[in-house]
């Protein structure tokens, strides 16, 4: 079997990995395999799922790829409005204007997301040419992989001006977004200038940058059969997102293009500290020049995901109720125990059915242990993997797999040794998109629910408010990370935004014209030669000493960061230095 079947079967599983054996090992595995090598030590192992435990191959949870939902809630198609407001309340639309005149030319946006309908004019300068750079369709397995990769179809910008002008452009690029998550994001942050200049329809922010493209495939069946995510809900790999990342690394020119690469994904999975090897590598490259990450806060400030609970001497114990909906076909829910403190749980069901699952002592250190509980009345069975010490966060970690649980309330008893202070823990339920009923905690905690890839160290992550109001948006994902990092960094809108496919809310939204804006400053700063040398933390430390804030309001703080975003503010912030 090839490489390239390999990584489109089902029957191989996808592990991250963040180590490298010896040259002289050469991963002579006793099984069937494949191995793709990102950078440093990071690489992603696909290996017969079939036979994997009989070659020694660690299956844990932290080598598992997370999976990620559109970070997007709601949508209208086929309205044609105007972003006016949003725009000028953010600063681009004078930005955009004489004497700056600043519109992302000679910068690149880079989009990670469903794809990209290429023959929309939004996307074409006004000479009818394609403003997109490249495409690689991961889920297109009939045209040529990009240098590098072993499987999708690149499809380059000759390639796309070809199809431009033919009768049938599909069948010289056949890539389309089925979905139009990916087109509408494209649209807000790099919606041209070119031959829809004239009409009444939403343009972008950075109106005359370049494109690159990445559309995602499509999780495997057996990762979401794990994850219990409900049929026909997009969902995609960890580790397809790395190689999207390392894919656009390529078309970054340091000192003469900058990329901003945003990401409208999102997801409850991890140990929401920012500290998971996607998050790594992003961080890696940040550090380098010319380049940045764009991130939504996510759309589960609302959804009673989080539950956060504090023991002490008086207190040992805290009984967690979920509700389940009936319909469910399972969830997983991600316990995380801060040091020092070692805890232990119990299950109890609907009916009374009670057991004892995590005993104090019997994980090792680093080795994550599993096994599996079947309820005689329910017909619901546990799984439950658990480690004494996570990677990383160094957490006691402890996931709960209920496979159709039954409607009722079902209730996690976690319990603390010794006679601690101050004993804190989190738990976390899946995205409300990978939810096939209602599941949510009674008593939940609103507080650290952003998602990934927003708590990345190095990523600008982007809260969602309302333009209309003034006011946060209800669902915006809130801080801080569960280590007290303070995040979101700023606000955009995002709710009720124009795009070329209609109205879109959702974090995803106000991520895609940060997104815009900051190619706009890309321009100003690397462009135009102001500061040659931009990275992320000067472009962060930007977007917080320009932000707009309320005089009424404390900053930073979880829900609005460091103020809203304000492009105009950072333009006068710079002003007074140069």
């Amino acid at each position: 079997m090839t490489c390239k079947e390999m990584i489109l079967s089902n029957d191989y599983v996808d592990l991250i990995t963040d180590y490298l054996l010896p040259p002289e090992y050469e991963f002579k595995l006793p099984i069937s395999y494949c191995f793709h090598h990102v950078e440093g030590e990071l690489g992603v192992l696909y290996a017969d799922r079939r036979n994997i435990d009989s070659a020694g191959i660690n299956f844990s949870y932290n080598f598992l790829p997370k999976c990620y939902s559109l970070a997007q809630q709601q949508q209208a198609e086929g309205q044609s409005v105007s972003n006016e407001i949003p725009f000028l309340e953010s600063g681009i639309t004078t930005m955009q204007n004489a004497p700056l005149n600043l519109t992302g030319k000679g910068v690149l946006i880079g989009i990670i997301d469903t794809g990209i309908r290429y023959q929309e004019e939004a996307f074409l300068d006004a000479f009818g040419r394609t403003r997109i750079a490249a495409i690689w369709d991961q889920t297109i397995q009939t045209g040529e992989p990009p240098e590098g990769f072993e499987y999708g179809s690149e499809y380059t910008q000759t390639q796309i001006n070809e199809a431009l002008r033919s009768d049938n452009p599909l069948e010289i690029v056949p890539s389309y977004d089925e979905n139009g998550h990916g087109t509408a994001m494209a649209s807000v942050a790099a919606g041209g200038s070119g031959r829809i200049a004239s009409e009444q329809r939403a343009l972008g922010a950075a109106t005359d940058c370049q494109l690159v493209i990445v559309k995602l495939k499509e999780a495997k069946q057996y990762l979401k059969n794990y994850y219990y995510i409900p049929e026909n809900v997009p969902c995609f790999q960890e580790n397809d997102v790395i190689l999207a990342i390392q894919y656009l690394q390529k078309f970054v020119k340091n000192l003469s293009v900058p990329m901003v690469i945003c990401l409208g994904l999102e997801t409850n999975l991890g140990d929401h500290t920012g500290d998971g090897l996607l998050n790594r590598y992003a961080n890696y490259l940040s550090a380098q020049i010319s380049r940045l990450f764009v991130a939504p806060a996510g759309n589960e400030g609302n959804h009673a995901h989080h539950f956060h609970g504090t023991l002490s001497d008086e207190f040992l114990s805290e009984d967690v109720e979920i509700r389940v909906a009936t319909g469910c076909i399972g969830f997983v829910a991600d316990f995380y125990g801060d040091l020092p403190y070692q805890f232990e749980a119990s299950v109890r069901t609907p009916a009374g059915e009670y057991v004892q699952i995590v005993q104090a002592g019997t994980s090792g250190i680093y080795r994550n242990r599993s096994m599996m509980y079947s309820f005689l009345f329910e017909g619901t069975k546990l799984y439950v993997e658990y480690s004494l010490v996570a990677p990383y966060s160094g957490a006691q970690f402890i996931r709960f797999r209920f496979e159709k649980p039954v409607e009722g309330i079902w209730t996690l008893s976690i319990r603390v040794l010794g006679n601690p202070r101050q004993a804190q823990f989190d738990i976390w339920l899946p995205v409300e998109a990978f939810l096939s009923s209602e599941v949510y905690f009674l008593r939940p905690e609103p507080n650290v629910t952003i998602t990934e890839p927003g708590l990345m160290k190095s990523a600008l992550c982007v809260s969602t408010y309302q333009s209309s109001t003034g006011g946060i948006w209800q669902q915006s994902g809130r801080g801080y990370t569960r280590d007290d990092r303070k995040v979101p960094d700023i606000a955009a809108p995002g709710v009720q935004i124009a795009t070329i496919l209609g109205l879109r809310t959702g974090s995803s939204m106000a991520a895609a014209i940060t997104a815009g804006a900051m190619a706009q400053l890309f321009q100003w700063l690397v462009v135009e030669r102001n500061e040659i040398f931009a990275d992320a933390s000067l472009l962060l430390n930007l977007c917080i000493r320009g932000a707009s804030r309320d005089p009424n309001l404390n900053y930073p703080n979880r829900v609005w960061g460091y103020g809203k975003f304000d492009l105009i503010g950072i333009l006068r912030y710079l002003a007074g230095i140069f």
